[in-house]
């Protein structure tokens, strides 16, 4: 995802400088051109998360990684347990 983001900001330096060079504008209109195109590419990215999170299939996924982190937290606990009957069973030297 971070390369797709760079390349998004790279692809947007590029037109800024190719409006630069055709019109000759000055750098505060260049400038404010760029934040232009900056927001509505933060607000599609925003809308593409919003959209991802939403879908039955990120839910799925949220719901097995819960189901699994409680599994796993259970045998953690259980592995504690019996390592912690065995300390005690071991004699001291």
């Amino acid at each position: 995802m971070k390369g797709s983001i760079l390349l998004l900001f790279a692809c947007m330096a590029a037109l800024a400088a190719a409006a630069r060079a055709d019109t000759g504008e000055q750098p505060k209109e260049l400038v404010r051109k760029v934040q232009e195109y900056t927001q509505k590419a933060t607000a599609m990215v925003k809308d593409a998360f919003s959209t991802l999170q939403e879908s039955e299939v990120a839910q799925q996924a949220r719901r097995w990684l819960s189901d699994n982190a409680e599994l796993a937290k259970q045998q953690l606990a259980w592995l504690k347990q019996q390592l912690a009957e065995l300390w005690k069973q071991t004699p001291a030297a």
